[in-house]
Protein backbone atom coordinates (compact mmCIF):
# COMPACT_ATOMS: atom_id res chain seq x y z
CA UNK A 1 0.00 0.00 0.00
CA UNK A 2 1.18 3.47 -1.03
CA UNK A 3 2.26 5.77 1.56
CA UNK A 4 0.41 8.65 2.31
CA UNK A 5 1.74 11.73 1.31
CA UNK A 6 0.92 15.78 2.02
CA UNK A 7 -0.05 16.04 -1.14
CA UNK A 8 -2.88 13.69 -0.35
CA UNK A 9 -3.75 15.66 2.81
CA UNK A 10 -4.28 18.21 0.51
CA UNK A 11 -6.49 16.72 -1.50
CA UNK A 12 -8.80 15.53 0.89
CA UNK A 13 -8.88 19.19 2.99
CA UNK A 14 -9.09 21.16 -0.43
CA UNK A 15 -6.31 23.24 0.50
CA UNK A 16 -2.35 23.26 -1.29
CA UNK A 17 0.61 21.14 -0.12
CA UNK A 18 2.00 24.35 1.61
CA UNK A 19 -0.68 24.95 3.57
CA UNK A 20 -0.76 21.65 4.72
CA UNK A 21 3.18 21.56 5.79
CA UNK A 22 2.34 25.16 7.20
CA UNK A 23 -0.80 24.10 9.97
CA UNK A 24 0.93 20.92 10.77
CA UNK A 25 4.17 22.73 11.69
CA UNK A 26 2.07 25.38 13.81
CA UNK A 27 2.91 28.28 11.89
CA UNK A 28 0.05 30.96 12.17
CA UNK A 29 -1.89 33.08 9.76
CA UNK A 30 -4.46 30.26 8.92
CA UNK A 31 -8.11 30.33 9.89
CA UNK A 32 -9.39 28.26 12.25
CA UNK A 33 -11.73 26.14 9.61
CA UNK A 34 -8.53 25.57 7.51
CA UNK A 35 -6.53 24.32 10.35
CA UNK A 36 -9.46 22.15 11.42
CA UNK A 37 -10.09 20.26 8.10
CA UNK A 38 -6.30 19.74 7.68
CA UNK A 39 -5.98 18.24 10.78
CA UNK A 40 -9.26 16.00 10.41
CA UNK A 41 -7.84 14.81 6.75
CA UNK A 42 -4.23 14.28 8.28
CA UNK A 43 -5.64 12.21 10.68
CA UNK A 44 -8.54 10.11 8.78
CA UNK A 45 -5.41 9.27 6.66
CA UNK A 46 -2.93 8.69 9.45
CA UNK A 47 -0.59 11.41 8.17
CA UNK A 48 1.81 13.81 10.74
CA UNK A 49 4.92 15.40 10.38
CA UNK A 50 6.66 17.35 13.62
CA UNK A 51 9.43 19.41 12.30
CA UNK A 52 11.91 18.44 15.65
CA UNK A 53 11.03 14.85 15.18
CA UNK A 54 11.75 15.56 10.82
CA UNK A 55 14.95 17.00 10.98
CA UNK A 56 16.53 14.44 13.59
CA UNK A 57 15.29 11.41 11.57
CA UNK A 58 15.87 12.88 7.93
CA UNK A 59 19.10 14.63 9.01
CA UNK A 60 17.71 17.06 6.89
CA UNK A 61 18.22 21.00 7.21
CA UNK A 62 14.65 22.70 6.20
CA UNK A 63 16.58 24.73 4.10
CA UNK A 64 15.68 25.09 -0.04
CA UNK A 65 18.41 26.70 -2.81
CA UNK A 66 17.40 28.05 -5.47
CA UNK A 67 20.05 29.15 -8.21
CA UNK A 68 19.79 31.79 -10.82
CA UNK A 69 22.04 33.34 -13.87
CA UNK A 70 20.60 36.81 -12.82
CA UNK A 71 19.10 38.73 -9.36
CA UNK A 72 18.71 41.79 -10.60
CA UNK A 73 16.25 41.27 -13.70
CA UNK A 74 12.51 41.73 -13.66
CA UNK A 75 11.53 38.17 -14.58
CA UNK A 76 13.18 36.14 -11.87
CA UNK A 77 12.81 38.99 -9.65
CA UNK A 78 9.77 38.10 -9.97
CA UNK A 79 9.47 34.53 -10.07
CA UNK A 80 12.23 34.53 -6.74
CA UNK A 81 8.85 35.84 -5.08
CA UNK A 82 6.47 33.36 -5.97
CA UNK A 83 9.05 30.67 -4.71
CA UNK A 84 9.67 32.57 -1.67
CA UNK A 85 6.39 33.00 -0.71
CA UNK A 86 5.34 29.06 -0.26
CA UNK A 87 8.95 28.01 1.03
CA UNK A 88 8.13 30.62 3.97
CA UNK A 89 4.70 29.60 4.40
CA UNK A 90 6.46 25.57 4.53
CA UNK A 91 8.43 26.75 7.52
CA UNK A 92 11.44 26.23 4.89
CA UNK A 93 14.76 28.59 4.68
CA UNK A 94 15.72 29.99 1.03
CA UNK A 95 19.32 29.85 0.06
CA UNK A 96 20.15 32.39 -2.87
CA UNK A 97 22.99 31.07 -4.94
CA UNK A 98 23.99 33.83 -8.17
CA UNK A 99 25.95 32.29 -11.13
CA UNK A 100 25.63 34.68 -13.29
CA UNK A 101 29.59 34.83 -14.40
CA UNK A 102 31.64 31.94 -15.04
CA UNK A 103 33.67 31.81 -12.30
CA UNK A 104 30.87 31.97 -9.52
CA UNK A 105 29.13 29.14 -11.98
CA UNK A 106 32.34 26.93 -11.92
CA UNK A 107 32.55 27.74 -7.97
CA UNK A 108 29.38 26.56 -7.05
CA UNK A 109 29.05 23.27 -9.23
CA UNK A 110 32.34 21.94 -8.65
CA UNK A 111 33.16 22.56 -4.75
CA UNK A 112 29.88 20.94 -3.24
CA UNK A 113 28.67 23.75 -1.89
CA UNK A 114 25.72 22.48 -1.49
CA UNK A 115 26.38 19.23 -0.23
CA UNK A 116 24.50 18.60 3.16
CA UNK A 117 23.20 22.41 3.33
CA UNK A 118 19.56 22.30 1.29
CA UNK A 119 16.86 19.32 1.22
CA UNK A 120 16.66 20.59 -2.70
CA UNK A 121 16.93 22.88 -5.55
CA UNK A 122 15.42 25.04 -7.92
CA UNK A 123 17.44 26.05 -10.77
CA UNK A 124 16.52 28.76 -13.25
CA UNK A 125 16.64 29.14 -17.03
CA UNK A 126 19.96 27.18 -16.71
CA UNK A 127 21.42 24.95 -19.40
CA UNK A 128 23.31 22.56 -17.43
CA UNK A 129 26.63 20.58 -18.77
CA UNK A 130 26.99 16.99 -18.33
CA UNK A 131 29.32 17.51 -15.51
CA UNK A 132 26.62 19.82 -13.71
CA UNK A 133 24.28 17.34 -13.95
CA UNK A 134 26.11 14.33 -12.14
CA UNK A 135 26.87 17.17 -9.50
CA UNK A 136 23.35 18.19 -9.03
CA UNK A 137 22.82 14.24 -8.84
CA UNK A 138 25.41 13.81 -6.15
CA UNK A 139 23.77 15.86 -3.98
CA UNK A 140 20.74 13.20 -3.02
CA UNK A 141 18.03 15.68 -3.24
CA UNK A 142 15.07 16.95 -5.38
CA UNK A 143 16.30 19.38 -8.31
CA UNK A 144 13.34 21.33 -9.34
CA UNK A 145 14.14 23.13 -12.69
CA UNK A 146 12.53 26.45 -14.49
CA UNK A 147 12.60 27.20 -17.89
CA UNK A 148 15.01 24.12 -18.71
CA UNK A 149 14.30 19.89 -18.46
CA UNK A 150 16.95 17.62 -18.00
CA UNK A 151 15.80 13.92 -16.95
CA UNK A 152 15.07 13.00 -13.78
CA UNK A 153 14.98 16.18 -12.67
CA UNK A 154 11.06 18.02 -11.92
CA UNK A 155 10.48 20.99 -13.99
CA UNK A 156 7.88 23.47 -15.06
CA UNK A 157 8.14 25.18 -18.94
CA UNK A 158 5.93 27.02 -20.75
CA UNK A 159 6.37 26.17 -24.53
CA UNK A 160 8.99 28.89 -25.57
CA UNK A 161 9.09 27.67 -29.58
CA UNK A 162 5.21 28.15 -29.52
CA UNK A 163 4.77 31.47 -28.10
CA UNK A 164 7.11 33.23 -30.38
CA UNK A 165 5.78 30.82 -33.45
CA UNK A 166 2.26 32.67 -32.20
CA UNK A 167 3.98 36.16 -32.26
CA UNK A 168 5.78 36.03 -35.10
CA UNK A 169 2.75 34.50 -36.56
CA UNK A 170 0.67 37.91 -35.28
CA UNK A 171 2.76 39.60 -37.20
CA UNK A 172 2.83 37.83 -40.63
CA UNK A 173 -1.31 37.92 -39.91
CA UNK A 174 -0.73 41.41 -40.34
CA UNK A 175 0.98 41.33 -43.69
CA UNK A 176 4.32 41.77 -42.46
CA UNK A 177 7.04 39.99 -44.26
CA UNK A 178 10.12 42.03 -43.29
CA UNK A 179 10.42 40.74 -39.73
CA UNK A 180 13.13 41.41 -37.58
CA UNK A 181 14.32 40.04 -34.12
CA UNK A 182 15.99 41.27 -31.58
CA UNK A 183 17.08 38.53 -29.17
CA UNK A 184 19.64 37.65 -25.94
CA UNK A 185 23.19 36.92 -26.99
CA UNK A 186 23.39 33.86 -28.44
CA UNK A 187 27.48 33.40 -27.54
CA UNK A 188 25.72 32.85 -23.60
CA UNK A 189 23.70 29.78 -23.83
CA UNK A 190 25.19 27.60 -20.78
CA UNK A 191 23.72 30.85 -18.57
CA UNK A 192 20.55 31.51 -20.19
CA UNK A 193 17.84 29.06 -22.15
CA UNK A 194 15.48 31.37 -23.17
CA UNK A 195 17.53 33.15 -25.93
CA UNK A 196 17.42 29.65 -27.85
CA UNK A 197 14.14 28.49 -27.62
CA UNK A 198 12.56 32.08 -28.77
CA UNK A 199 14.69 32.34 -31.70
CA UNK A 200 14.39 29.39 -33.26
CA UNK A 201 10.34 29.95 -32.80
CA UNK A 202 11.04 32.95 -34.82
CA UNK A 203 12.98 31.40 -37.44
CA UNK A 204 10.39 28.36 -37.68
CA UNK A 205 7.39 30.78 -38.28
CA UNK A 206 8.91 32.60 -40.80
CA UNK A 207 9.52 29.59 -42.54
CA UNK A 208 6.62 28.30 -42.27
CA UNK A 209 4.83 31.16 -43.29
CA UNK A 210 7.32 31.33 -46.65
CA UNK A 211 9.90 33.66 -45.56
CA UNK A 212 13.26 33.73 -45.58
CA UNK A 213 15.29 33.61 -43.07
CA UNK A 214 17.58 36.65 -42.81
CA UNK A 215 20.47 37.25 -40.72
CA UNK A 216 20.47 41.55 -41.41
CA UNK A 217 17.54 41.39 -39.82
CA UNK A 218 18.29 39.64 -35.95
CA UNK A 219 20.48 41.83 -33.88
CA UNK A 220 21.55 40.77 -30.03
CA UNK A 221 21.99 42.34 -27.16
CA UNK A 222 21.49 41.39 -23.27
CA UNK A 223 17.83 40.77 -21.94
CA UNK A 224 17.37 44.41 -20.78
CA UNK A 225 16.36 47.78 -21.99
CA UNK A 226 19.98 49.08 -22.91
CA UNK A 227 19.99 45.34 -24.76
CA UNK A 228 16.81 46.14 -26.64
CA UNK A 229 17.83 49.83 -27.79
CA UNK A 230 21.62 48.58 -29.01
CA UNK A 231 20.23 45.75 -30.55
CA UNK A 232 17.60 48.09 -32.52
CA UNK A 233 20.53 50.83 -33.28
CA UNK A 234 22.33 47.88 -35.01
CA UNK A 235 19.18 46.84 -37.17
CA UNK A 236 18.59 50.60 -38.14
CA UNK A 237 22.24 51.39 -39.36
CA UNK A 238 22.15 48.08 -41.49
CA UNK A 239 20.24 47.96 -45.39
CA UNK A 240 17.35 46.12 -44.82
CA UNK A 241 14.82 47.95 -42.74
CA UNK A 242 12.03 45.77 -41.16
CA UNK A 243 8.47 46.84 -41.14
CA UNK A 244 8.21 44.80 -37.89
CA UNK A 245 10.42 43.54 -35.00
CA UNK A 246 9.94 40.99 -32.22
CA UNK A 247 11.56 41.07 -29.13
CA UNK A 248 12.53 38.19 -27.14
CA UNK A 249 11.63 40.04 -24.02
CA UNK A 250 9.61 43.26 -22.92
CA UNK A 251 12.54 45.14 -21.71
CA UNK A 252 14.39 44.56 -24.68
CA UNK A 253 10.78 45.74 -26.38
CA UNK A 254 11.09 48.84 -24.30
CA UNK A 255 14.64 49.92 -25.37
CA UNK A 256 13.56 49.59 -29.06
CA UNK A 257 10.62 51.85 -28.86
CA UNK A 258 13.13 54.86 -27.36
CA UNK A 259 15.15 53.88 -30.41
CA UNK A 260 12.92 54.07 -32.61
CA UNK A 261 11.43 57.02 -31.07
CA UNK A 262 14.59 58.56 -30.96
CA UNK A 263 15.02 58.10 -35.08
CA UNK A 264 11.48 59.55 -35.79
CA UNK A 265 10.20 56.08 -36.65
CA UNK A 266 6.42 55.78 -35.39
CA UNK A 267 4.81 53.43 -33.95
CA UNK A 268 3.06 51.06 -35.15
CA UNK A 269 2.86 53.11 -38.43
CA UNK A 270 6.32 52.71 -39.83
CA UNK A 271 7.21 49.80 -37.46
CA UNK A 272 5.51 47.37 -35.50
CA UNK A 273 6.91 45.65 -32.17
CA UNK A 274 5.89 42.61 -30.11
CA UNK A 275 7.61 41.97 -26.74
CA UNK A 276 7.38 38.62 -24.41
CA UNK A 277 6.50 38.48 -20.41
CA UNK A 278 3.67 41.21 -19.77
CA UNK A 279 5.86 43.16 -17.68
CA UNK A 280 3.82 45.39 -15.85
CA UNK A 281 4.85 48.42 -17.69
CA UNK A 282 4.06 46.58 -21.02
CA UNK A 283 0.48 48.15 -20.57
CA UNK A 284 1.85 51.17 -19.55
CA UNK A 285 3.40 51.32 -23.33
CA UNK A 286 0.57 49.63 -24.91
CA UNK A 287 2.90 46.75 -26.12
CA UNK A 288 1.43 43.84 -27.84
CA UNK A 289 2.96 40.85 -25.92
CA UNK A 290 3.46 37.01 -25.17
CA UNK A 291 1.61 37.18 -21.18
CA UNK A 292 2.83 34.74 -18.95
CA UNK A 293 2.60 34.34 -15.05
CA UNK A 294 5.86 34.28 -13.92
CA UNK A 295 4.90 34.38 -10.17
CA UNK A 296 2.52 31.41 -10.47
CA UNK A 297 5.17 29.27 -12.03
CA UNK A 298 7.86 29.97 -8.94
CA UNK A 299 5.00 29.14 -6.66
CA UNK A 300 4.39 26.08 -8.58
CA UNK A 301 7.93 24.80 -8.68
CA UNK A 302 7.94 25.51 -5.35
CA UNK A 303 4.63 23.72 -4.08
CA UNK A 304 6.42 20.93 -5.94
CA UNK A 305 9.31 21.31 -4.21
CA UNK A 306 8.14 21.14 -0.71
CA UNK A 307 5.69 18.61 -1.28
CA UNK A 308 8.71 16.20 -2.38
CA UNK A 309 10.77 17.47 0.60
CA UNK A 310 8.23 17.18 3.09
CA UNK A 311 6.74 13.94 1.63
CA UNK A 312 8.26 10.10 1.26
CA UNK A 313 11.61 9.88 -0.55
CA UNK A 314 11.67 8.33 -4.35
CA UNK A 315 8.80 10.58 -5.48
CA UNK A 316 9.25 10.54 -9.43
CA UNK A 317 9.87 14.05 -11.28
CA UNK A 318 7.18 15.39 -12.80
CA UNK A 319 6.88 18.03 -15.84
CA UNK A 320 4.70 20.55 -15.54
CA UNK A 321 3.45 23.11 -18.02
CA UNK A 322 2.69 26.95 -18.03
CA UNK A 323 0.18 28.51 -19.98
CA UNK A 324 0.90 31.67 -22.12
CA UNK A 325 -1.13 33.94 -24.08
CA UNK A 326 -1.02 37.00 -27.49
CA UNK A 327 -2.14 40.28 -25.85
CA UNK A 328 -2.49 42.62 -28.86
CA UNK A 329 -2.33 46.31 -27.49
CA UNK A 330 -1.22 49.27 -29.93
CA UNK A 331 2.19 48.67 -31.04
CA UNK A 332 1.03 46.32 -33.82
CA UNK A 333 -0.97 47.15 -36.98
CA UNK A 334 -0.41 46.07 -40.53
CA UNK A 335 2.26 47.86 -42.95
CA UNK A 336 1.95 51.13 -43.97
CA UNK A 337 2.18 50.97 -48.25
CA UNK A 338 3.82 54.20 -49.48
CA UNK A 339 5.10 54.70 -52.76
CA UNK A 340 8.46 54.01 -53.62
CA UNK A 341 10.24 57.84 -53.78
CA UNK A 342 13.52 57.54 -51.75
CA UNK A 343 15.06 53.85 -53.17
CA UNK A 344 13.46 52.22 -50.26
CA UNK A 345 10.98 48.57 -51.29
CA UNK A 346 7.24 49.38 -51.27
CA UNK A 347 5.76 48.59 -47.94
CA UNK A 348 8.97 49.09 -45.55
CA UNK A 349 9.31 52.34 -43.74
CA UNK A 350 12.50 54.68 -45.47
CA UNK A 351 15.56 54.53 -43.10
CA UNK A 352 16.48 57.02 -40.73
CA UNK A 353 18.33 60.51 -41.68
CA UNK A 354 21.76 59.79 -40.70
CA UNK A 355 21.65 63.34 -38.39
CA UNK A 356 19.17 61.36 -36.45
CA UNK A 357 21.07 58.11 -35.59
CA UNK A 358 22.94 57.52 -32.57
CA UNK A 359 26.54 58.55 -32.66
CA UNK A 360 28.47 55.91 -34.57
CA UNK A 361 25.51 54.35 -36.83
CA UNK A 362 25.57 54.18 -39.89
CA UNK A 363 23.20 54.05 -42.88
CA UNK A 364 22.89 52.72 -46.55
CA UNK A 365 20.08 54.74 -47.98
CA UNK A 366 18.63 57.91 -48.25
CA UNK A 367 17.44 60.18 -45.47
CA UNK A 368 13.90 59.60 -44.27
CA UNK A 369 11.64 62.49 -45.13
CA UNK A 370 10.11 64.57 -42.01
CA UNK A 371 7.78 62.72 -39.61
CA UNK A 372 4.18 63.24 -40.01
CA UNK A 373 4.32 65.65 -36.58
CA UNK A 374 7.01 67.75 -38.44
CA UNK A 375 5.16 67.65 -42.02
CA UNK A 376 2.37 69.07 -39.79
CA UNK A 377 3.96 71.72 -38.64
CA UNK A 378 5.66 72.66 -41.52
CA UNK A 379 2.02 72.92 -43.22
CA UNK A 380 0.84 75.22 -40.76
CA UNK A 381 4.07 77.75 -41.05
CA UNK A 382 3.60 77.81 -45.20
Amino acid sequence: MAKTTIKDVAQLAGVSPSTVSRSLRGIGGLSAGTVSRIKEAAEHLGYSVSPAAYRLATGRTGTIAVVMPYITRWFFAELLGGVEKVVREAGLDLLLYHVGDTEMRQQYFSSGLLRKRVDGVVLVTLALTDPEVAALRSLDVPVYMVGAEVEGFSSVCIDDLDSSRTAVQHLVNLGHSDIALISGDPNEPMHFTVPLHRRRGYREALVSAGLTVRPELEAHGPFTVEGGYSATVKLLSRRSLPTAIFAESDEMAFGALKALDRVGLRVPEDVSVVGFDDHPMASYFELTTVAQDVPGQGRLIAEQLVSSVMGPEGAPAVRLSAQTHLVVRQTTAAPVRRPDKHGTAEGRPAHPSPSTLPPGVGTHSAPRPASGARQRKESRSK
